[in-house]
Order: C-alpha cells, then structure tokens, then sequence
C-alpha cells in the first residue's frame, strides 16, 4: 500500500499506535500520581484553610469575651471609684464637722479661760487697791499733812508697776 506520494500509511499508524501508548504511559506514569498529589495538596490546603478559619473564628470569640470582661472591669473600676468618692467626701465631712467641734470646744475653753483671768487680775486689782489704801491710811495717821503723804504714796504705786 504505497500511495504515489511515498505516505505509508502503515507507519502513519504504528506512529499513532506508538503515541496512544506513551501517552497513555504517562498518563498512567506522571499524569495520574501528578493529578492525587494535586488533590492531596488541594485538600492539605483546604484543611489549612478550615483549620485557619476555625482559629480566628475561636479568636474573635475570645476577643469577644475579653472585651466584655474589660467592659465589666471598667464598669467596676468605676463603680469602686464612685465609692471611694462618696466614702472620701463622707469622711472630709466627718473631719469637717469634727474640727468645728473642737474650734468650738476651743473657743470656749478660750472664753472660760479669758473670764478667769479676766477675774483674777481683778481680784488682784482689788485686794492691791485695797492694800495701797490700808497702807495710805496707815501713814495718813501716822504723819501730820496727809495730802502729800497721799501724793508720796499713789507715786510710789506708780514706780512699783
């Protein structure tokens, strides 16, 4: 079968035959554990992919849950603030009102003393006024002109203060 072009078609299909075989060789060869390590990767990946979605879902839930936390804490953190206010203006208060107890205390303690003294000096001034006038009749009856006995006396007072 020789056609008048020299094309052997014998040859055409061995060489046919001869490249369904080698491919169908690699195919079996490369092609077919090339395709299941693809899809071994590809699902590798995929479970990556799963996995990494799991993690950051499960973190954004933990975030989730610290915040509230934080907010909780912040709230009691103010809470306990306004406590401590309340409880610090109470005692200023309380301090407040005890000081002006003891000024008041003070105060008349002060006054009580002042009257005392007050009382004293005068009593004292009266018993000095009293001496100076038993002392300035003693010597009026002793001595013959009592005016300047008088004067020598009230001068005499008047030096010893």
């Amino acid at each position: 079968m020789n056609i008048p072009l020299n094309i052997d078609y014998q040859q055409i299909l061995l060489h046919w035959m001869n490249l369904a075989i080698l491919t169908g060789g690699l195919y079996f060869l490369l092609f077919k554990p090339v395709k299941q390590f693809m899809q071994k990767r590809e699902a590798y990946y995929k479970d990556l992919d799963a996995q990494a979605d799991a993690k950051l879902a499960e973190a954004e839930q933990i975030k989730a849950e610290y915040q509230a936390k934080l907010n909780g804490a912040a709230e009691e953190i103010h809470q306990a603030r306004a406590k401590a206010q309340q409880a610090i203006q109470q005692s200023t208060e309380e301090q407040l009102a005890q000081a002006q107890t003891q000024a008041a205390q003070i105060v008349a303690q002060a006054r009580a003393e002042a009257e005392h003294s007050r009382e004293r000096a005068l009593r004292e001034s009266q018993r000095e006024l009293k001496e100076l006038a038993a002392e300035a009749t003693r010597k009026l009856a002793l001595q013959s002109d009592p005016f300047e006995q008088f004067l020598d006396l009230t001068e005499d007072g008047h030096e010893k203060r």
